[in-house]
């Protein structure tokens, strides 16, 4: 049967069983935050089927997959045109060997592969969107052997937003093959009150951009620094757990912040499971930004299977502490400077309570002791004793707390 027309008879057969009854996501997917990287942030449209072979290469060789990074994914403009019959083809300038073969290669490294459209009929970089087409797409996806869409949010004037993300969530479905689904609406329409199960994540804010505390005003919307975004997730704990994740954007880490900024970027993400997605150019990355990208014991904390996102638990001001309950009864600990000078802490444990009434967790220092662990320094002590230090400007201090037996 002439494959044209065999797409064709699967896109009927998908839309009839979509007027019976709505499908679901893959639930298996996304147990925890995913990681991997996306060409985004430093690339934009300026992409090619060579550089994305050199990522998944990269990602080997510099540790990125050991330490738990999977996920290869194609922004916006891979697009050609749609054919005769609808169905959307490859860039043939930029990807001339086609998305399959590119697939397939990035599957024989042992990773996965990612590719992005829009629940509109154009793109954010004006390509082909989906509208209209979605089951077709969903297709043309799981034929190409692709693991994660990114679904954007551009050229959606007057259309409802749940609405949309359903149905491309249930092309996905009838297509047959699991892939995991990451809303990206911005948060505009509340997606953490939808969107559990539709997608595997969703952003909860406008996009990132490599700065500390700052908004870029683009005229019509603006993108946000680390901190900006840090603080729209108050609220938003709740609604995130394993499947269903609150998705603070890709990450800037190497991408021209400091050190400081960079290792505050990377802990803060982590300790609000948010999943882990590079965005700089990983060939030419440093060698402090492979460390901060591939620290397995943040990495881990992020990882941890109960799946919490941390709470603020306490606010001085420019310090702010952050608590994440994880497995056996251990917990990650965040000290944050948010100001431009260095700040000195002494914590005294016995002095404060921690109760987290979301997930049940009640902590009396003075009662029950820990032994903690520096996840960045190595550093070793116990919360019998005040936790006396410097914090540099922009910076934070994350300790792994587990209970003494």
């Amino acid at each position: 049967m002439n494959k044209k027309i065999s797409y064709l008879l699967a896109l009927c057969a998908g839309f009839l069983l979509a007027v019976q009854v709505h499908a679901q996501k893959f639930d298996e997917l996304a147990k925890t935050p995913q990681m991997g990287w996306n060409s985004w942030n430093t690339f934009g449209c300026e992409i090619n089927e060579q550089m994305i072979r050199d990522m998944a290469d990269t990602m080997v060789k510099t540790g990125m997959k050991d330490a738990g990074y999977e996920y290869i994914n194609i922004d916006d403009c891979w697009h050609g045109e749609r054919d005769a019959q609808g169905f959307i083809q490859a860039d043939k300038t930029h990807f001339p060997s086609g998305i399959k073969a590119l697939a397939d290669y990035v599957h024989s490294k042992g990773l996965k592969i990612g590719i992005y459209s829009d629940a509109g009929g154009k793109t954010c970089g004006g390509r082909p969107g989906s509208r209209g087409h979605e089951y077709q797409d969903a297709i043309t996806y799981a034929n190409w052997g692709i693991d994660y869409v990114k679904y954007d949010w551009c050229d959606t004037k007057g259309i409802n937003a749940e609405q949309a993300y359903t149905t491309m969530r249930d092309a996905i479905k009838k297509a047959g093959r699991p892939i995991l689904f990451s809303i990206c609406e911005w948060g505009d329409n509340k997606p953490w009150d939808w969107a559990k199960d539709i997608g595997h994540s969703w952003r909860t804010t406008g996009d990132i951009y490599p700065c500390w505390n700052c908004e870029h005003n683009h005229g019509s919307w603006s993108s946000w620094g680390v901190l900006p975004i840090l603080d729209k997730q108050a609220g938003l704990r709740k609604f995130a757990g394993p499947g269903h994740w609150n998705d603070m954007d890709m990450m800037e880490v190497g991408n021209g912040m400091s050190e400081s900024e960079d290792r505050s970027h990377f802990s803060l993400w982590a300790i609000m499971a948010s999943p882990l997605i590079a965005g700089n150019d990983l060939r030419s990355m440093s060698d402090r930004t492979r460390k901060i990208l591939t620290n397995k014991e943040m990495i881990a904390i992020n990882q941890d299977k109960l799946g919490i996102q941390a709470q603020k638990w306490l606010d001085e001001g420019d310090l702010e502490v952050f608590a994440k309950p994880l497995e056996n009864g251990e917990l990650a600990i965040l000290f944050l400077n948010r100001s431009d000078s260095a700040k000195s802490l002494k914590h005294v444990w016995k002095d404060h309570y921690l109760k987290d009434d979301l997930f049940k967790t009640e902590i009396y220092f003075e009662k029950q002791f820990f032994n903690w662990k520096n996840v960045w320094t190595g550093a070793k002590g116990d919360t019998q004793n005040a936790f006396t230090q410097t914090i540099p400007a922009h910076d934070v201090i994350v300790l792994r707390l587990t209970p003494k037996k």
